[in-house]
């Protein structure tokens, strides 16, 4: 099951027993088949009334059958691509999902008409039909979005428009970008000629020369583009601010609230909160400057580690024994499932050429199983990724007897459990004699230099994009005025933890998250994932194993109801109260402590 020192391949045969096997075609051509059988019958039938009740049933019950099963095949393709990115075969095959996407959207188009002027009776009635009932959240939710829909015919030539206009300016965006090269001039004096693909690694290099160098040959690149993503990035807000004012949104933060399943007042209750303890998340980074000799750190080093002269590597029996060990001993049911993913091959986590960078967690509604991929090279982060991503195969685990469209969950709810498997490994570490010091600060640092960029860096991300989204409104933004707020937002956000200089003016310019034109403001349910997920281990902590049935009744229920009804029937929590955030935070003081010790005894660079 283990080559040694190399970890895991995995097995897939879950999905397929083989790619494009005789399983695999039948499976695909009765799914292409259903899809545009579906959409004529969406399309054929009329609105929602007490007459077309019982045909809606059965089209929406197939229609959650059809995206189970396009799910099912889409996580088989992408499992098999990233295992083997050069291969053309799997590339076409993920390119043709498209297609069947494409049907899907069609049919979703008909299931909001459907719902959109339904009277609210007739809608009550529908949801309580007894095969309706299990999934009547996402039916509510269908419906709450249909009323934020124009026409059914201005919906479809909207989405016309955005393959050709709104969509574009991502994959301009996406093309212009990928294509850059900088010049890297390094400290020795050598001039290179690299990939802006390895600009965010060399900038986070421990060696806080190489990264400046990284840093300033990087914006040169960046700052020749600049005006191009400018407009780019102006049409993309410019076209969402004008459906938003067709659709009778009043908001630009409407939409992002409710794909994130929570309201204004939760997500002001959890910025009034981070403001107000911004001081403690600043002292992460004047600690970490302090031990660099500074007084504060520039702004593109926030996910630097601590240059520590300790290169300790860990075979994958070593980093895969303290996740085993660190799970088992906090929380038994998962230590049990960790194993059982192992004797089942459902990881992929061997070092091999062709592999696509990155980790990720996938799962299929129709084979109830998980897979997670990776690639594991002996750091202290690749440990760290099994737990995480192990985390987030757990909260699958754990919907797998709920339907389809009740295991679907928001951004904001995503990253609970991987955070959490994460808080146990972290702790299963401090407690493990074998583990070294150096080990340890290294984990420590990762672990709060991580929480500071929840709190500062995605909150210059939000901030800058509402500032921006505001100006907006009124016109054009120029780059000039581009840079002004993102150098000043960095500044207000940062304070004295940030170097007098060494803001990013740019930083809206290489962000490709600012670009993606599928979700706006892409990313404050992360800061709200991971406050929410340092909120239940501190529950966790307190209450012991006790806490434990609490915490699977909340991922449980996690496509079930918004964040606020699923903290409250979870776990009793108000998260509308800033004091339910500031818990989280002020949770850090203790390892904040432990760090200034650890870096007194190991300097960095020692």
């Amino acid at each position: 099951m283990v080559e040694r020192g190399q970890g895991v391949r995995w097995d897939l045969g879950g999905f397929f027993p083989e790619f494009n096997g005789s399983k695999m075609r039948v499976f695909k051509n009765r799914l292409a088949a259903d899809a545009a059988r579906l959409q004529k019958e969406a399309a054929r039938l009329a609105p929602l009334s007490a007459k077309t009740a019982g045909r809606w049933e059965k089209l929406i019950l197939a229609a959650e059958d059809l995206d189970a099963r396009i799910g099912h095949l889409g996580s088989y393709v992408a499992c098999l691509e990233a295992a083997d990115a050069k291969n053309e075969a799997y590339s076409a095959e993920k390119a043709r999902l498209s297609e069947l996407g494409a049907q899907y959207a069609k049919l979703d188009v008909d299931l909001l008409r459907a719902f959109k002027d339904a009277p609210d009776a007739v809608f009550a009635a529908f949801l309580k039909r007894k095969p309706l009932a299990p999934i009547a959240y996402s039916l509510g939710r269908l419906r709450e979005r249909a009323r934020r829909t124009m026409s059914s015919d201005e919906e479809k030539l909207a989405a016309d428009l955005c393959v050709d206009g709104f969509h574009s300016w991502g994959r301009l965006y996406d093309k212009v970008s990928g294509g850059l090269e900088f010049e890297m001039h390094w400290p020795d004096g050598r001039r290179e000629t690299l990939p802006i693909s390895r600009w965010r690694s060399l900038m986070s290099d421990a060696d806080r020369e190489v990264g400046r160098a990284a840093f300033e040959g990087g914006n040169r690149t960046w700052a020749g583009v600049q005006d191009v993503c400018a407009a780019a990035l102006n049409a993309i807000a410019g076209f969402r601010l004008t459906l938003n004012r067709h659709r009778g949104i009043p908001h630009f933060l409407d939409r992002p609230l409710f794909a994130a399943g929570t309201s204004r007042k939760t997500l002001d209750a959890m910025y009034a909160a981070i403001q107000k303890n911004l001081p403690l998340a600043r002292e992460i980074f004047r600690v970490k400057a302090r031990s660099l000799g500074r007084k504060g750190i520039r702004f593109f080093e926030r996910e630097a580690p601590l240059a520590l002269k300790d290169s300790s590597r860990f075979t994958w029996e070593q980093g895969s024994g303290l996740v085993a060990q660190s799970f088992a001993t906090a929380y038994p049911r998962l230590g049990e499932y960790y194993r059982q993913f192992l004797r089942d091959r459902w990881l992929e986590s061997e070092s091999r050429g062709g592999k696509r960078p990155g980790a990720f967690c996938t799962g299929s509604s129709v084979s109830n199983e998980q897979r997670v991929y990776m690639a594991f090279n002996g750091s202290l982060r690749d440990v760290e990724t099994i737990a995480h991503e192990i985390g987030h195969a757990w909260h699958g685990h754990l919907l797998r007897d709920l339907r389809h469209w009740g295991r679907e969950y928001p951004m904001t709810l995503a990253e609970t459990a991987s955070i959490f498997g994460e808080q146990i490994l972290a702790d299963g570490i401090y407690e493990d004699q074998r583990v070294g010091e150096r080990q340890k600060l290294l984990m420590l640092d990762a672990e709060l230099c991580g929480a500071a960029v929840m709190l500062l860096d995605i909150t210059v991300r939000f901030e800058f994009e509402k500032a921006f989204h505001e100006e907006r409104m009124k016109g054009e933004v120029s780059v000039s005025r581009l840079r002004e707020l993102m150098v000043q937002t960095q500044r207000r956000v940062f304070g004295d933890a940030l170097e007098p200089g060494g803001e990013d003016p740019l930083f809206w310019v290489s962000k490709l998250h600012f670009y993606i034109t599928d979700v706006s403001f892409y990313n404050f349910p992360y800061t709200f994932g991971f406050l929410l997920a340092k909120a239940l281990f501190t529950r966790f902590k307190a209450e012991g194993p006790a806490f434990l049935p609490k915490y699977e009744a909340f991922l449980r229920l996690t496509g079930s109801g918004t964040v606020e009804e699923v903290a409250h029937r979870s776990i009793g929590a108000d998260v509308g109260n800033p004091a339910f955030w500031e818990t989280s935070i002020r949770s850090l003081a203790a390892p904040l402590e432990r760090y200034k010790k650890l870096l007194s005894a190991i300097p960095a660079g020692v």
